[in-house]
């Protein structure tokens, strides 16, 4: 199993659950992360990422760390300085459009969002709200061309848009499609050489339908024309992706694994949760487990089941605890105080 690895986390793409994974995996193989320094969830974001922004490193003893995941803003010459150089890279996509009808609803507070009663009204004339010079103003246009450390307001001519792709074809392994979520899994677990237990997720910091809204034709293609670097990252990774499931595994077995997969997680659920899976934050009972609430989404967490035994209940409560509170434990757990 591959135990180096770097996942650009890339905000609103099921990048949560993915990170639950990494950090299972992490802590039953007792591999090192790399926290941002004080502990915190995002490695001095929206700037562009320093290997000087990782708790424990030092430029005089270079100490390597086996998973960078939190969130930063990818620039691979410093992500060098903190991993081993057979490290995995890996990311996960998300079709733009779902993207930024998330990003509205989670990022309201934001300067671009604050002020449109809606994404219609924001679109409608996107330059009223959206302010480039903005320190948030990536939550608004290009979320993921950004994240990958390029220039959300680049123009989209077909001469950038083939140096952007062809520079993370280059940083990355592998990209993931959330809309393909286990799919995506199979392949990561192929890639990693890990096995079935090991990628098998609930999954985590989603949002209640009840805030989401259908969109129309209109607007999906306003979303498609504003984040046009996006859309050009996601059509070419999308088709690319469904092209290594065929060279490297083939549709009929990827059918075989997706299965085994979703059978193996719904066995999970009936262990561990109480009911048929996620529920709203009002009816979470353990307040351990509360997802963090931000801007207006509502995000659902879950509730384990009572009296099960101990490894049983530690397994279960691993797979349902949110972001925040795991890496804050796995941070503890790293830097413990060593008795003198």
């Amino acid at each position: 199993p591959k135990t180096d690895i770097v996942f650009l986390k890339v905000h609103k793409s099921a990048s949560s659950t993915v990170m639950n994974v990494l950090f299972r995996f992490g802590e039953t193989h007792n591999l090192t992360f790399a926290f941002p320094i004080g502990g915190g969830n995002q490695l001095s974001y929206p700037h562009h990422f320093f290997a000087r922004f990782v708790q424990g490193f030092s430029p005089r003893s270079p100490r390597r760390f086996n998973i960078l995941c939190h969130h930063m803003r990818f620039l691979q010459p410093e992500v060098q300085k903190v991993v081993s150089s057979s490290a995995v890279y890996f990311s996960i996509l998300r079709n733009p459009v779902q993207l930024m009808e998330s990003s509205f609803m989670y990022y309201k507070g934001t300067s671009a969002f604050s002020h449109a009663h809606s994404l219609e009204e924001f679109l409608s004339q996107p330059y009223h709200y959206y302010n480039p010079a903005k320190s948030d103003s990536h939550y608004a246009k290009n979320l993921m061309t950004f994240d990958f450390g390029f220039n959300p307001n680049g123009e989209a001519s077909a001469k950038r848009v083939q140096l952007m792709l062809k520079a993370i074809e280059a940083s990355f392994d592998l990209l993931l499609i959330s809309e393909y979520f286990d799919e995506s899994m199979v392949l990561l677990k192929e890639i990693l050489c890990w096995d079935l237990d090991s990628i098998v997720s609930f999954p985590l910091n989603i949002r209640d339908s009840s805030t989401k809204s259908p969109l129309s034709d209109t607007i999906v293609e306003k979303i498609k024309d504003w984040n046009r670097l996006d859309w050009e990252i996601y059509t070419y990774f999308n088709r690319t992706f469904w092209e290594r499931i065929d060279r490297d595994i083939g549709r009929e077995r990827m059918q075989r694994e997706v299965k085994a997969l979703r059978e193996r997680q719904a066995e999970l659920a009936r262990t561990c949760l109480q009911g048929t899976g996620s529920v709203a934050p009002k009816d979470i009972k353990d307040s351990s487990l509360q997802p963090l609430q931000h801007g207006n989404a509502k995000i659902l967490g879950y509730n384990l089941k009572q009296g099960l035994d101990k490894e049983t209940e530690h397994m279960c409560r691993r797979l349902v605890t949110p972001e925040l509170q795991y890496s804050s434990a796995l941070y503890k757990k790293q830097f413990a105080r060593k008795p003198p």
